[in-house]
């Protein structure tokens, strides 16, 4: 057997299968190859074709030490450049992911055998992709379960058996959606103060008792106990509050906090890792040689992310709010943006903003938040696009769709102060106003201080001897070498 496999510990990576998911795991497969890991990185078939369509056919060809396997997700086969409906995919990863992902874990076994890689030494795995706890044990290697998201947001999600039996969900019929009963403070989730349901992962917003969503998070909320641990891509000063009382749920599992993730990155040196990309859309580069033709913190980012659905009306509203505000934006609007069809904006609107507007299908987000010219960031709030703005700087109109966004917009405007909701029933009145406010109003002057403050709070924690930094090397030593 060669030199390679006698030294490098060997991590399987397996992300849920959507494009704010796979991100995160993906920084944290390249820090772990930094240190010296061998890592093998589990995409579904259909999200391979995706990054291959996107990136080109040789994006995924790795090196010697950084390799790609693909599992199927169980699903009929699509042809469309789209995200997977999401309850489809949680059920089918749970019932047909097991089988594929240990045969896959036979075949590394039998390449290790041929001295041809190390053999598998650990797994890491997104929270709600456990069945992958089931292949540690059978393996007989400690898995580690990573969370994406914010801490707050999983705080919600552990505390689902909780809200049902309080009686809180599900809801008693569909009038409670909207006769304000989602306004109802819960206090049943210690370390929650002040929260209301309608702050709570909207996955609770339901009226059916058999929910698919929500007794899928309670059984993988519950199979994460019998994990080795736990990582959430956070920092201390951030959701250190919140991290312990999520311990509390958890007593006999460490849990790590090692973000936030692209701080990580920017302070680490990957330079045979950066050509190595996740994005399952192909970028538009023009985007940045555009924003250099704009003034010093002008431009509006607007991205809602891979995932929002909205309708052609709330298109509309947007689109004006940002044509009256008379600012500078750049408008990342998806081909499947809009719920039932294809996005078409007025020719009115087009000649208003042709000299200060520029729409795009997709970008590389953390260069466009980083470029001097941005200003602000109107954004849904998953927590991917929170951790980047923090790390950027930049602060933030809050618009969340769905899932965690509505958690992380809470805390994002009410804790820490770094942005401002807009209302869910969007009026481009109130967009061209919160603009303006967010570009040169005094609020938006006071969040664009805070977030500075958070910033260097990050590089801090994710720069040597800072808590984050300290962290992912615990728990590479104590859980994924097991050196304790």
């Amino acid at each position: 057997m060669g030199s390679l496999s006698e030294v490098k510990p060997h991590v399987v990576m397996t992300p849920f299968p959507l494009q704010g998911h796979i991100n995160p795991i993906f920084k944290l497969a390249k820090l772990l190859h930094i240190r010296g890991f061998h890592i093998t990185f589990v995409h579904t078939e259909y999200n391979y074709k995706r990054l291959l369509k996107s990136r080109g056919f040789d994006a995924l060809d790795g090196l010697p030490d950084f390799q790609f396997e693909t599992i199927p997700d169980g699903l009929p086969p699509m042809d469309d450049d789209v995200s997977q409906d999401i309850p489809s995919l949680c059920d089918s990863t749970r019932k047909n992911c097991l089988g594929p992902f240990l045969d896959l874990l036979a075949r590394l076994k039998d390449s290790a055998s041929a001295g041809l890689i190390p053999p598998v030494s650990c797994l890491i795995s997104d929270a709600v992709m456990s069945f992958t706890v089931d292949a540690a044990e059978q393996l007989g290697v400690p898995i580690v379960l990573f969370w994406p998201a914010s801490a707050c947001s999983l705080l919600g999600v552990v505390h689902c058996r909780d809200l049902i039996e309080k009686g809180l969900i599900p809801l008693k019929d569909e009038s409670y959606f909207t006769n304000g009963y989602l306004d109802t403070v819960v206090d049943c989730i210690p370390g929650m103060k002040d929260i209301r349901l309608k702050d709570l992962p909207s996955f609770i917003r339901t009226t059916d008792s058999n929910d698919l969503m929500v007794h899928f998070l309670i059984e993988e909320t519950d199979r994460a106990h019998r994990a080795s641990a736990i990582v959430i891509n956070t920092f201390d000063e951030f959701e250190g509050e919140l991290v312990n009382t999520v311990s509390s749920k958890y007593p006999s599992l460490s849990i790590y906090t090692i973000g936030p993730l692209p701080s990580f990155l920017n302070q680490s040196s990957q330079n045979e890792l950066i050509s190595i990309g996740s994005n399952l859309w192909k970028e538009e580069t023009e985007c940045l040689e555009w924003l250099e033709t704009k003034e010093f913190g002008s431009v509006v980012y607007v991205n809602f992310g891979s995932i929002t659905i909205m309708s052609p009306e709330q298109l509309f509203e947007f689109a004006w709010g940002l044509a009256n505000s008379k600012k500078p934006f750049l408008w990342i609007i998806r081909p499947d943006l809009v719920n039932g069809g294809s996005v078409i904006l007025s020719s009115e609107f087009v000649n208003e903003t042709k000299d200060r507007g520029l729409i795009a299908s997709w970008c590389t987000q953390e260069k466009v938040l980083n470029h001097p010219s941005i200003g602000g960031f109107l954004t849904h709030c998953g927590w991917n696009s929170i951790t980047e703005s923090v790390c950027a700087g930049v602060p933030m109109l809050c618009w969340p769709f769905f899932a965690d966004q509505q958690t992380n917009c809470r805390y994002a405007c009410i804790k820490w102060n770094i942005g401002i909701e807009i209302d869910n029933n969007v009026k481009r009145n109130d967009v061209e106003k919160l603009v303006n406010e967010l570009m040169v109003g005094e609020k938006g002057k006071k969040m664009k201080q805070k977030i500075m403050e958070w910033k260097k709070l990050a590089e801090e924690d994710t720069g040597p001897d800072g808590s984050s930094y300290v962290n992912l090397d615990k728990m590479i030593k104590e859980v994924l070498l097991k050196l304790n």
